[in-house]
């Protein structure tokens, strides 16, 4: 119940996602992967560390002289949380199977030296690399052997996952908080990981029952659809990324005009309203009301584009509170109220658009705003590299008094050129692909892009 993979491979997807990350976060200086191996030993081992330097042109890989984590790496009883030993950061990821932020290292619990020889460290960030249990080699006729914490007791018997690997990311000093941006986004970056080691994982076990029927060719092929694998994979991460970004941009020119106008938010004040509602309908399940409850607040978390936004809470909210309809005694007058409430909360997706309102914000001239609107609320459904362009020139009007307009547009620039070359690396690699299969004879697109089919 374990990744099982070739250390050159491991190292690759590693030095892929550090990569990706260092590239992606500005903030971010040092990127560090540790695979978990197989329960219950759960030996820990710094895989491979990148560090990007001060012109963010190049990393330099390896790993440090001294550290109780290279090769062989540590076993789970000598970093586990035990009385009398210095708390570890990598404890709690492993068995809590959640992230750890050290946002002001003078008081991180889990610095190990900050507890043995009172030096302070770096801000970083710690994050699990999860993959299901399901999905690994797993004997559903017999019970696993679970790691077990000092008291004897098992961990991960009751969870859907089990860790295996841990992702490090060092950062300038006072630039990371918990649950900023960066976490998140270093979240979503682990799940890419976790299923990129396990299509490895999968890809391994294909080959050794199949090796003898097709060998050369089966080989080439899967090098090259793995090469095609990984850009699809990162284009699908990077568009995500770049999604999230106009998702930011949306978020602050909607609290520009709301601090402008001196409003509340139109979306707090709907779902303020639907708890309301729900709190005191009488004769409510408890599980339907804390899912609903739950469900509005991950709304908030959200900042989708108006269209997509109206699907969600279509999909999310409004058939929830339908089912609540059906399941409790409910009155007419308080369901027309609540569907009420709910066409509101729609209805605030909108207000950022809204000419009545933009045409209020005397400091930004009338033709900046309608083209901020037309640009950061249009569809993106697709990447589109003229309209990032047209994005980026917008961000480059110092008129356009948005916080962290500088920021947004240097993440938009390089998050482009990301996906540019992530493209191209996925149609030569679609042509190699073609032509080992079925031996066309025809000149090949070089992966740097260079040259063309003729």
């Amino acid at each position: 119940m374990s990744i099982e993979i070739g250390k050159a491979v491991l190292e690759h997807a590693c030095k892929e996602m550090i990569e990706t990350i260092l590239w992606c976060l500005p903030n971010a200086s040092k990127g560090t992967i540790y695979r978990i191996g197989r329960p219950p030993e759960l030996i820990a081992e710094r895989i491979t560390s990148g560090i990007i330097d001060r012109k963010r042109g190049e990393i330099s890989w390896g790993l440090p002289e001294k550290s109780e984590y290279n090769p062989p790496g540590k076993p789970w009883v000598e970093y586990r949380d035990e009385p009398g030993r210095p708390l570890e950061a990598m404890a709690w990821c492993v068995e809590k199977q959640k992230s750890w932020t050290s946002e002001n290292p003078r008081t991180d619990i889990r610095s190990v030296r900050l507890q043995v020889e009172g030096v302070i460290e770096d801000f970083h960030h710690m994050e699990p690399v999860l993959v299901r249990k399901s999905d690994l080699r797993f004997n559903m006729y017999s019970s696993p052997e679970y790691p077990r914490d000092f008291q004897g007791k098992p961990i991960w018997k009751g969870h859907e996952f089990i860790v295996v690997a841990v992702i490090k990311i060092h950062f300038h000093p006072h630039t990371i908080r918990i649950g900023s941006p960066e976490t998140v986004i270093i979240k979503k970056l682990s799940r890419s990981l976790g299923t990129q080691l396990l299509s490895y994982q999968l890809q391994q076990d294909s080959l050794k029952a199949m090796q003898q029927l097709a060998q050369d060719r089966l080989n080439a092929c899967n090098i090259l659809a793995d090469s095609l694998r990984n850009a699809i994979t990162k284009s699908g991460l990077i568009f995500s990324l770049i999604k999230q970004e106009v998702g930011h941009l949306r978020e602050r020119w909607e609290a520009l005009l709301l601090e402008e106008l001196r409003k509340e938010n139109p979306r707090t004040k709907a779902v303020r309203t639907l708890n309301q509602m729900l709190s005191a309908l009488p004769g409510v399940d408890d599980s339907l009301r804390k899912d609903l409850a739950a469900v509005h607040g991950r709304f908030l978390e959200l900042n989708l584009p108006p269209q997509k936004g109206e699907n969600w809470i279509t999909m999310q909210i409004q058939t929830r509170w339908e089912n609540l309809f059906e399941r409790s005694s409910v009155s007419e007058k308080e369901k027309q109220e609540a569907l009420r409430a709910i066409e509101a909360l729609k209805k605030s997706l909108n207000f950022g658009q809204d000419p009545e309102i933009i045409n209020k914000i005397n400091r930004i001239p009338s033709e900046l705003k309608n083209e901020c609107v037309r640009l950061i609320y249009k569809d993106m459904s697709r990447f589109q590299p003229a309209h990032l362009d047209e994005i980026v020139r917008l961000l480059e009007n110092p008129a356009l008094s948005i916080p962290y307009r500088e920021k947004s547009k240097k993440t938009l620039v390089e998050l482009k050129a990301l996906a540019e070359n992530m493209s191209l690396l996925e149609r030569n690699t679609n042509f190699l692909l073609n032509q080992v299969l079925n031996g066309v004879d025809n000149k090949i697109v070089t992966i740097s892009g260079k040259n063309r089919t003729k």
